[in-house]
């Protein structure tokens, strides 16, 4: 079983090097948009075809080398594949950000710490930092095509990285967790052995609630300078929820180790979910990345030889796990409190979620070892 990452490296060019790289970048966006004025206008896209009515004017006026020239049409016709498939009509695509696409051990390679990369002026050799990424430098990975990017002054190259992994068997599983998804508890983890474990989300509500307040003000404002800021702001907080799925997700991963089953909800459709939720904490309860969390525990679980299946969590902490009753009234969303109004049986709301989740998890083992 093949799992790819995406693994994000920061390039520490020298004064020398900046304008090379930005001279560069300028040129391929250039180039791309060029090419996809070409692809919008023929609807072609043959790469055989477009290097007929491209490859010289991309060499000619955009100074392009010849592997540059080949990875702009490819560039570009991605993205016109890509936005046909996800169902789009047919519109030209500008290519905004200034990014170069780089094939590994063409236009770039990566050698003891030193990152070497084609720019119009030749081959230049930059060092570069792995920071938390070491794990995946071993050698064991192997490269795809990588995104040389410049983000606020910095230069960073993201690269694409696969790797063959040994798939778990459901007959191997020793853990079943069930993980339940939520805004005072990020995740609520019921595992085998009866154990809960809470990952605290009161501190996340609180910043983002302090996100809102400063973005509601500069909505306000209406200006240039506000509306730059408010931007950034958004960057800023999409960055730490990125960051924040990330620790929850590695704990999960990490705690548990491997041949353990994951049991995550379906939070499709979250958002149609919340009519009845007072209009001050929409925002609180749909804009949270569970999908992006949900994402992250799936992938890091197959590195790690095991398993995430996805459930539909109708009624999980509605449902008494220990006598099977269902019933809204045996929820109390306000206090977090369920109590089962046939057997009293009393816990928090989140555990009892995770409880129920962990039971379809069982159901899947005996469901999936037994018919094969």
């Amino acid at each position: 079983m093949q799992s790819t990452i995406t693994a994000k490296i920061k390039i520490n060019l020298n004064e020398t090097q900046v304008p090379l790289i930005k001279d560069t970048l300028f040129a391929y966006r250039k180039a791309c948009n060029f090419a996809s004025k070409e692809v919008f206008s023929t609807k072609n896209l043959s790469q055989a075809k477009l290097h007929t009515l491209t490859y010289e004017p991309l060499r000619k006026n955009f100074d392009m080398r010849s592997q540059m020239a080949q990875s702009v049409m490819k560039t570009v016709i991605a993205r016109y594949k890509s936005a046909k498939s996800n169902g789009h009509d047919w519109s030209l695509i500008v290519f905004k950000k200034p990014e170069y696409d780089l094939v590994w051990n063409r236009d770039y390679s990566l050698v003891n710490g030193i990152f070497s990369v084609n720019t119009l002026q030749g081959r230049i050799k930059v060092p570069f930092e792995t920071k938390a990424m070491e794990q995946y430098f071993d050698g064991s990975w192997s490269f795809g095509t990588a995104k040389l990017v410049n983000k606020h002054g910095k230069f960073f190259l993201h690269i694409p990285m696969t790797k063959e992994f040994k798939e778990a068997s459901p007959n191997n599983i020793h853990q079943v967790v069930g993980v339940d998804f939520g805004v005072n508890f990020i995740a609520t983890t019921y595992d085998s052995k009866g154990e809960t474990f809470f990952h605290r989300g009161r501190h996340i509500k609180d910043k983002r609630a302090q996100y809102s307040k400063v973005r509601k003000s500069l909505q306000q404002r209406g200006t240039p300078s506000s509306r730059r800021r408010l931007k950034a702001i958004g960057q800023k907080e999409n960055r730490w929820m990125t960051d924040v799925n990330h620790q929850v997700s590695k704990a999960l991963v990490d705690k548990y180790g491997k041949n353990t089953l994951f049991v995550l909800e379906d939070l499709t459709g979250i958002r149609n979910t919340t009519e009845k939720v007072r209009k001050s904490n929409k925002y609180v309860y749909v804009s949270w990345a569970f999908y992006q969390l949900r994402q992250m525990i799936e992938y890091k679980s197959q590195i790690n030889e095991s398993i995430a299946i996805v459930v539909d969590p109708r009624y999980s902490s509605q449902t008494c796990p220990k006598c099977g009753h269902t019933h809204k009234d045996n929820r109390n969303k306000k206090k977090h409190i369920f109590c089962c109004q046939n057997c009293r049986y009393t816990s928090n709301d989140d555990r009892i979620s995770a409880m129920n989740l962990q039971q379809k998890g069982i159901e899947y083992i005996v469901e999936v070892t037994t018919t094969v």
